[in-house]
């Protein structure tokens, strides 16, 4: 924003024909020194080629700045981003180092920059030299991989080959989608490896390209890999175990899972009543130790496919309590509508009362009711058959004593009595809750327990995806050719790890030193601040704007930066960032 100052102004300040010139600074100096911390720009330069006759901003420091604008406006369309460099050319040049030109950021140059991020072959490399810089420079433990894939979707044209494509979407099965495949570093959720793929894959196969990549990468045995049911198919479990890493991942109720769950279940519940389950507790929010988990566990043997070696894996059956009783839940409000259905299938006579009059219709209805609400065994149902006789005069005319009657019977059923079976709910409810877990983790290495809890925080990679989707806002993709769709996605990941390691340097940080942050949530001024997320932390730096006075000719006399608040002092210093990063755009003096 430029201004023209009043006359009175400009004499006061001893200068004439002055401009004031006002950039928000914002977040945008914090990202730009994260990223700088975790190696983009050096990263980025090496591995992506620049051509001998390039000029202009390198393509490193091109995605930094890009990035940043993306996490601060949420917006990753190519068209906004030169008006936006153009007003925020004096920060950025500071921050940066480097002569920025609003033309390094035109929507073809963008274009190139996807274009060179879609290469795989430089994309892996730039993941693996990206990982191996922030294991190195946070000491980020190497043990936990959580494996997972999510779609976007969008109003996008689907072409034979291409990657977008119809499949099965959890968002919006009406659109066409990609595939997204990404793997995280626990317990940070920092992506380590992502693959766009054509939205039509299922997800079994994607596992094992992802592991071995994960495998180059990180030079590491001993990995635990923990993903959802569709990594729990054989064939994966056989290449993780064959590799000399580890596994963990509940079992789909398929094929004879789903038999021998059933035998599963049953030596639970006998374990649960004599009291031999193991029992697994974590700390709520409130400080208070809560019952999470209850199971036993089982080894067996596996047969790998295709002849390979056998291994010994265990079969954790736990119970989840909080599953339970939503089961429970909503079996009592299946009954519930079971029954009222059922007692409306035979309304008392009266106009516009629809009557069942034979009993085969009485019992379909009632096994349609029974089936819908899937409580089938749990309700009996009584009735009974009523018949109505009347008399009537056969013809028209008045009636007599000699006239010939007939006598019209009218039948209808009508249900008596509904009840429930409570010793075949007792039953069954005993059996809710129940869940099945493997993996070749040893005892000594991931008890039960361990495994429990650490599957329970699969919320890490979704939160993963929640960020992707919230705030970088990959769906809907503004581009259309797959080179610029995969070249997008792949530096939208880029925006997520550097929120990712924020948050958990910041955390970290916190934990350390058993200490709070206040101010940021402005609910509530008092409420003092444990785990804050990325996205407060950087809306703590809203309203920092770099104002600077200079001659009408450009040159400048004055650069004066918002004072930093204490509680965003606070967050730089923790960062391991400092103050100077903000301090740096200012010149303190006036010029005479």
């Amino acid at each position: 924003m430029k201004m023209q100052l009043s006359q009175q102004a400009a004499q006061l300040l001893g200068k004439n024909d002055l401009v004031i010139v006002v950039e928000r600074v914002d977040d945008v100096a914090l990202l730009i020194g994260q990223m700088v911390t975790m190696g983009f720009p050096a990263v980025l330069d090496r591995h992506i080629p620049r051509h001998w006759k390039q000029r202009g901003l390198s393509w490193g420091w091109t995605a930094v700045i890009w990035l940043a604008y993306i996490l601060t406006e949420g917006d990753h369309r190519k068209v906004s981003v030169e008006t936006y460099i153009k007003g925020m050319h004096h920060t950025l040049s500071r921050l940066t180092a480097q002569i920025i030109d609003p033309l390094d950021f035109s929507d073809d140059r963008l274009s190139h920059l996807l274009h060179h991020l879609s290469k795989k072959t430089s994309w892996h490399k730039i993941e693996y030299d990206l990982n191996a810089r922030s294991i190195e420079v946070y000491a980020l433990a190497q043990d936990v991989i959580r494996c997972d894939a999510t779609t976007v979707s969008g109003d996008h044209e689907v072409a034979a080959g291409g990657l977008i494509q119809f499949g099965h979407s959890k968002d919006d099965a009406t659109r066409p989608q990609l595939k997204v495949m990404m793997s995280a570093l626990d317990p940070l959720g920092m992506p380590l490896s992502t693959d766009v793929l054509s939205g039509e894959r299922a997800d079994d196969g994607l596992y094992i390209p992802a592991i071995d990549r994960l495998r180059r990468g990180l030079h590491k045995s001993g990995l635990l890999f923990v993903g959802d049911g569709k990594m729990s198919a054989l064939a994966t479990r056989a290449h993780i175990a064959g590799h000399q890493h580890m596994y963990l991942s509940p079992l789909p109720l398929t094929g004879t899972t789903g038999e021998a769950m059933e035998a599963w279940i049953t030596a639970g519940v006998a374990h649960r009543a004599a009291g031999r389950l193991e029992r697994v507790f974590r700390t709520d929010d409130r400080g208070h130790e809560v019952l999470t988990a209850e199971g036993y566990e089982v080894e067996r043997t596996c047969g790998a496919p295709e002849g390979s070696a056998a291994w010994t894996e265990r079969v954790l059956v736990i119970r989840s309590p909080r599953h339970a009783q939503q089961q429970v839940a909503g079996l009592e409000t299946r009954l519930s509508h079971a029954e009222t259905t059922l007692a409306a299938l035979t309304p008392p006579r009266g106009r516009g009362k629809r009557q069942i009059t034979d009993e085969a219709a009485l019992l379909e209805a009632i096994d349609t009711v029974l089936t819908a609400q899937r409580v089938h065994g749990l309700l009996r149902v009584a009735w009974e058959k009523q018949c109505e006789q009347k008399t009537q005069y056969v013809g028209r005319g008045r009636g007599a004593a000699s006239r010939e009657k007939r006598v019209i019977e009218k039948t209808r059923y009508h249900i008596t009595h509904i009840a429930r079976q409570a010793d075949t709910i007792a039953g069954l409810t005993q059996r809710f809750g129940w869940k099945a877990f493997v993996t070749n983790a040893a005892p000594a290495r991931r008890s039960l327990q361990a495994a429990v809890l650490c599957y329970r925080n699969e919320y890490r990679v979704e939160r993963l995806f929640n960020r992707l989707k919230s705030r970088v806002h990959i769906a809907p993709l503004f581009v259309k050719r797959n080179e610029q769709l995969e070249g997008l996605t792949y530096l939208l990941t880029l925006g997520v790890r550097v929120l990712t390691v924020l948050e958990f340097v910041l955390r970290r940080s916190l934990e350390h030193e058993q200490a709070t942050l206040p101010g940021l949530h402005p609910e509530n001024k008092k409420k003092m601040a444990k785990q804050p997320t990325a996205e407060r932390l950087l809306k703590a730096f809203a309203e920092v704007s770099l104002t600077i006075i200079q001659h009408a000719g450009g040159e400048e006399i004055l650069r004066r930066l918002t004072p930093l608040s204490g509680i965003q002092e606070a967050i730089l210093q923790r960062l391991g960032l400092g103050t100077n990063l903000y301090r740096q755009l200012e010149i303190q003096y006036m010029e005479s």
